[in-house]
């Protein structure tokens, strides 16, 4: 009974502020999965762009928080990834920007999410002189997610997925499967099987 009243009293002792950051960060985040995992491709890259507008007030609004800074990058990187070509290059640079702004705020904020992203940003954007892609960087932030959530789906299956784009297939096998193994993430159920499924066609080609 002490440890349910202890639990009660912190809930309830909770600032309203940080609920409403947790509310908000929820909503992103299930709507970013319903987008990426639910919707037919060619209705993406306006749905994202409304979403981006959704996180830019969410930045605003908390503009000293990691976690509303940590999805803005996000949401624009995946934006770029449905708009394509040369227009996505902006989108990138702003999504970099919003994480790299997260990391000087608190870097293992939402499990170190915002060097899984910097990191996937990387190893997938061109380089130069188009844009700002680098391997080695990528390599290194991928590294540091993992440091901080070994057991993490996203940070696993980027890391995964990097090496395979290295020409490192059974390395890649290792965190791909470790995907497929990782414990879900509650209100995360969307995304958690999108993600798994991304992993297991990358495993089927192997």
């Amino acid at each position: 009974m002490k440890w349910m009243v202890m639990v009660l009293a912190g809930v309830l002792a909770m600032p309203v502020w940080a609920q409403d950051v947790q509310t908000e960060l929820s909503q992103i985040q299930q709507r970013w999965a319903e987008i990426q995992y639910q919707m037919p491709d060619k209705e993406k890259e306006k749905a994202f762009e409304t979403l981006a507008e959704e996180a830019d007030a969410f930045v605003s609004r908390y503009p000293d928080r990691a976690e509303p800074l940590i999805w803005q990058g996000i949401v624009l990187s995946t934006w770029a990834g449905a708009k394509g070509g040369l227009g996505a290059l902006r989108l990138v640079k702003d999504a970099r920007a919003s994480l790299e702004a997260a990391l000087e705020i608190d870097p293992v904020a939402l499990e170190g999410s915002a060097y899984t992203s910097l990191g996937s940003l990387y190893y997938q954007v061109p380089g130069w002189p188009l844009g700002f892609g680098d391997d080695d960087k990528a390599r290194k932030y991928l590294q540091k997610s993992l440091a901080i959530n070994p057991d993490g789906i996203d940070a696993n299956y980027f890391f995964g997925d990097f090496l395979l784009d290295q020409g490192e297939p059974e390395r890649a096998r290792v965190y791909l499967e470790k995907v497929l193994a990782a414990r879900g993430r509650p209100g995360r159920e969307v995304a958690d099987e999108g993600r798994r499924a991304e992993a297991r066609a990358r495993l089927k080609n192997l």
